[in-house]
């Protein structure tokens, strides 16, 4: 099962339609492909390809999490949590873009 979703994510990747315009890569570049890795069990390569990529997907289980649970502190830790990985999406981006790392 989960070797057919790889499959079937690989085969219909989106294009980047601010990379095809501008042509330049956009803060969100390198997402599907390291999410496929990521699924492929392949964490490391995930984390080159685009780092911010578990930080986004932690965000995302724990606002489900809290919005079904009601967690007392959980709107701070989604705050805090948004910033940071707001940072690295930043971070990342400005690092592709200058200095042509990844």
């Amino acid at each position: 099962m989960w070797k057919d979703l790889i499959v079937w994510l690989e085969e219909h990747q989106m294009p980047c339609i601010y990379k095809h315009y501008l042509g330049i890569d956009c803060p969100g570049c390198g997402m599907q492909t390291a999410l496929i890795e990521l699924l492929k069990g392949n964490i490391g390569e995930s984390l080159i390809i685009y780092p911010p990529l578990i930080p986004i997907l932690l965000m995302i289980c724990l606002l489900i999490v809290h919005l079904v649970f009601r967690l007392k502190k959980g709107a701070l830790m989604l705050k805090y949590l948004f910033i940071f990985t707001a940072c690295l999406v930043v971070v990342n981006y400005l690092a592709k873009t200058f200095f042509n790392i990844t």
